[in-house]
C-alpha cells in the first residue's frame, strides 16, 4: 500500500495514526471476510473502526474513498451513471449432457488445431450478479454491473461496501500489484444471510425476496449505498478483463494471483484438468450442490491456458473457450388451468400454459411456454392436465411432461387458433418452420412487440415510453410504425390517460434526443430476427454503413466471423423485404441520423493510443475515454512505448514522468478536445 500523502492541516501523528488503522482494518476484514481466519474479536475490530471513524470526522481532509470507513455507504444517488465495458462481459454458452460437453472438447481441439489433450479449469458457477471491479494504483477506482455485456451500470459506492471486496490490493510473497486491473466476478448471497435478510424484511412489514439472487440484483441496485451496506453481499472472482502488470500463464495461475492479491477466490476451483477429469468433477459438484453454503446452478468449464484462450477468440454472444455445464433443473407438479395464444413482434403464435401457481426453485410460476403446435401435441399437453414443470437453466419455466396416469377424462384437448388472437386475420405455417405466424403486418400485437423492441435500452433508448403507453398509441392508432414516433406532439400525447403536458413535454424530447442513433442500435432497433446487441455490433464493424449492409449479400454476411448461416440468410431476408426497407426509409426520411461507426469515423484517431491521468476538468475520465474510442483511438492504463499521446490533466502523476522519459507527445483538455 502506498505511503500517506500527509496534509499540512493534519498532525503528522493523526495522520500516521489513521493509516496504520487503514492498514490493520483492511488486513483483518481479509482474514475474516475472505479468508474466514480471524485474528481477533468483532469487538476489537468495531474499536478500531470506532477510533478511524472519530479521526476522519475530525480532520475532513483525511477522507479517502479507500478507509476501510467507505463500507458504510455514500450518500444517496439520483441516478446511475453507465460506462462501457473495455472488453465486453460476454455470457456463456451453455451444455446439458456429458455429450455437450465431449463436443465442446472436440471443438476446441479442432480449432486450435491439436490432438493433444487440452487442459481445463472447472467452477461452480453462481447464481448471483456479475460485476467488473476496476483498480489503478492498487486502489478501487470503479466498479459496474454486467449490463448488456458491452455497457453496465456504474455501482462502485455500493460495492465499496461488501466486505470481501478489496478496496487497496495487498500483494503478498513476490506478487506485484498491477498498474491497471479490471477484475469480474459474482456478488452474492448465500443461503444462511438470505434467510436472515428475509426474517427481517418480514419483522419489518417489508416484501420478502424471492431469491437469494434476486435479493443480491436488487441490493446492488440500490441509489442508497446505505442500503447495501445492510445486506449480506459476498464475492467470489472468476477472471479479468483488460490488465496491465499481471502475469500468468494460464487461468488457474491468475486465480492464484488474484487471491494473492488479497481477492476471494471459490476454494472448490480446479484447474489443469483434462476432459475425464472435467465430467467427474461436474457429478462432485451436483453431489455436494445441496451442501454448499450458496446456491449454484452448474459448473463453468474452462479452456486453462490463456494463449489458448487468446486464440480462440470469442463469437457475437459467447467466448469460445467457456461453456456453462447446467445442472439439471428443479421440477414441480402443477395443473394446467388454460393454454392462452400469445403474438410476438415477428408474428409468432405461441402457445402458453397458465398453471396453477407452483414455488420452483425458490421463484413462483405461474405461466410456462409451450413453444409451438407441435410441441403441444408431443407433449400431448390438455387443459386440466397435471404437469411436471421446471425453469429451462434456472431461468424460463417450461412444462417437461404430462402426467397422464393422473387424468380424470375431464381435460381438454388444445388446439391452435385459425385467425390471430389480437387481430383476427389469418394464420399461416410457412413450410420448413415449427412457428405458426399471423401474417397481417398491421396486426396490433406484432406493432406494440415492434415499437416495445424499437424503444428499449439497448436500441433507440426512448426514456419513458413503457409498455402501458405503447399499448395506448397503437390502440389509438398514433403510432404503427417505427416513424409515427417522431411525429408524435404534446398536443396528442396529453390527450392519454395518466399523461399530462409535463409528461408528455418530457417524452417528446426523449423522442427528439433518440434521433441521433449508433448503426449498432439501429440495427438492433429495427428487430432483424436472430439480431441481438452484440451481432447488431458486429455488423455494424464489418459494413460501417446502412447502405453497405442493405446491399450486402448472404455470402458477405456469412462470411463475417461471429454471423453464422442462420443469421447471415435472416438479415439477407429482412432486407430483400420491400416493406421493412419502406420503413427504413420512412425512419431516416423522419429525421433519424445515423452515425457514423468508430471503424470509418474520426480516421486521424484510428490506431492511435492515449493514456489519461490526472483530474480532468471539461468532461470525466470515462467520458473522455468513450469520446476517444468512438473515433478509433485506443485508451490504455499505463505508458509504454506504444503509447502515442499522454492526456495530462491537474494534478498528473509519476506517469508524466514517464511520458516526458520516453519522448511521448503530451497533450492538454484543449488540445484533446480539438483532436476530437
Amino acid at each position: 500500500m502506498p505511503e500517506p500523502t500527509v496534509s499540512p492541516d493534519i498532525p503528522e501523528p493523526v495522520a500516521r495514526r489513521a493509516e496504520a488503522l487503514r492498514k490493520a482494518l483492511h488486513y483483518h476484514n481479509h482474514r475474516y471476510h475472505v479468508l474466514d481466519d480471524p485474528e481477533i474479536s468483532d469487538a476489537e475490530f468495531d474499536r478500531m473502526m470506532q477510533e478511524l471513524i472519530t479521526l476522519e470526522a475530525a480532520h475532513p481532509a483525511l477522507a479517502d474513498p479507500g478507509s476501510p470507513t467507505a463500507r458504510v455507504g455514500a450518500p444517496p444517488l439520483a441516478k446511475f451513471a453507465t460506462v462501457r465495458h473495455a472488453v465486453p462481459m460476454l455470457s456463456l454458452d451453455n451444455a446439458f449432457s456429458d455429450a455437450d460437453v465431449v463436443d465442446f472438447d472436440r471443438r476446441i481441439r479442432r480449432l486450435l488445431g491439436t490432438e493433444d489433450d487440452i487442459r481445463y479449469v472447472a467452477e461452480p458457477k453462481m447464481d448471483g450478479v456479475a460485476v467488473e471491479l476496476v483498480y489503478d494504483g492498487g486502489k478501487l477506482v470503479m466498479a459496474s454491473t454486467r449490463g448488456d455485456g458491452v455497457t453496465g451500470e456504474v455501482i462502485t459506492e455500493n460495492v465499496r461496501t461488501i466486505r470481501a471486496v478489496p478496496l487497496m490490493l495487498s500483494a503478498e510473497a513476490e506478487t506485484a500489484i498491477p498498474q491497471t486491473i479490471e477484475v469480474r466476478g459474482e456478488v452474492f448471497i448465500d443461503v444462511a444471510g438470505f434467510e436472515r435478510l428475509n426474517l427481517e424484511r418480514a419483522a419489518r412489514e417489508l416484501p420478502v425476496f424471492a431469491n437469494p439472487r434476486n435479493a443480491a440484483a436488487g441490493s446492488l441496485r440500490q441509489l442508497d449505498s446505505q442500503i447495501t451496506a445492510g445486506r449480506p453481499l459476498k464475492l467470489y472472482v472468476y477472471g479479468l478483463g483488460n490488465a496491465v502488470g499481471l502475469e500468468a500463464a494460464s487461468h488457474g495461475e491468475m486465480l492464484d494471483v488474484l487471491a494473492r492479491l488479497g481477492f476471494p477466490v471459490n476454494p472448490h476451483v480446479r484447474s489443469g484438468l483434462d476432459l475425464n477429469d472435467v465430467l467427474a468433477r461436474y457429478r462432485e459438484l451436483q453431489e455436494m450442490r445441496a451442501e454448499l453454503p450458496y446456491d449454484i446452478d452448474g459448473m463453468v468449464v474452462k479452456v486453462d491456458r490463456l494463449a489458448f484462450q487468446q486464440q480462440l477468440g470469442a463469437k457475437a454472444r459467447s467466448p469460445r473457450w467457456a461453456i456453462a455445464y447446467k445442472f439439471k433443473a428443479i421440477q414441480e407438479t402443477t395443473t394446467v388451468l388454460g393454454i392462452d395464444v400469445q403474438v410476438g413482434r415477428t408474428g409468432a403464435l405461441t402457445p402458453v400454459a397458465r398453471l396453477a401457481p407452483v414455488n420452483v426453485g425458490g421463484v413462483t410460476v405461474s405461466n410456462a411456454t409451450l413453444h409451438n403446435a407441435d410441441e403441444v401435441e408431443r407433449k400431448d399437453v390438455r387443459i386440466g392436465d397435471t404437469v411436471l414443470v421446471q425453469r429451462a437453466g434456472d431461468v424460463i419455466p417450461e412444462v417437461v411432461k404430462v402426467l397422464p396416469s393422473l387424468r380424470t377424462g375431464d381435460e381438454r384437448p388444445f388446439h391452435m387458433p385459425e385467425t390471430c388472437p389480437s387481430c383476427g386475420a389469418a394464420v399461416a405455417r410457412i413450410q420448413g418452420e415449427a412457428v405458426t405466424r399471423c401474417v397481417n403486418v398491421d396486426c396490433p400485437a406484432q406493432i406494440k412487440g415492434k415499437i416495445r423492441h424499437f424503444a428499449a435500452k439497448g436500441a433507440f433508448d426512448i426514456d419513458g415510453m413503457g409498455v402501458k403507453l405503447i399499448d395506448q398509441l397503437v390502440g389509438r392508432r398514433l403510432v404503427r410504425s417505427y416513424a409515427d414516433i417522431f411525429q408524435l406532439d404534446e398536443a396528442s400525447l396529453s390527450a392519454l390517460d395518466r399523461m399530462g403536458p409535463k409528461s408528455a413535454g418530457n417524452l417528446v424530447a426523449a423522442i427528439q434526443a433518440s434521433r441521433g442513433v449508433s448503426l449498432a442500435r439501429f440495427i438492433y432497433g429495427i428487430g432483424i430476427r436472430h439480431v441481438g446487441e452484440n451481432t447488431a455490433a458486429v455488423l455494424a464493424r464489418a459494413f460501417g454503413s446502412l447502405d453497405a449492409l442493405l446491399n450486402a449479400d448472404a455470402d458477405a454476411l456469412a462470411a463475417i466471423d461471429g454471423i453464422g448461416p442462420e443469421i447471415a440468410a435472416a438479415v439477407h431476408h429482412f432486407f430483400r423485404q420491400a416493406e421493412n426497407r419502406e420503413a427504413v426509409q420512412r425512419l431516416l426520411d423522419s429525421g433519424v441520423t445515423i452515425e457514423a461507426s468508430a471503424a470509418r469515423a474520426g480516421a486521424g484517431l484510428a490506431g492511435k493510443t492515449f493514456v489519461l491521468t490526472g483530474t480532468l476538468t471539461a468532461m470525466t475520465r470515462q467520458e473522455a475515454k468513450k469520446r476517444i474510442e468512438s473515433r478509433g483511438g485506443k485508451v490504455t492504463g499505463s505508458v509504454s512505448r506504444k503509447t502515442d499521446y499522454l492526456v495530462a490533466g491537474r494534478d498528473p502523476g509519476s506517469k508524466l514522468d514517464k511520458a516526458r522519459a520516453l519522448g511521448i507527445a503530451i497533450i492538454g483538455e484543449s488540445e484533446l478536445e480539438n483532436m476530437l
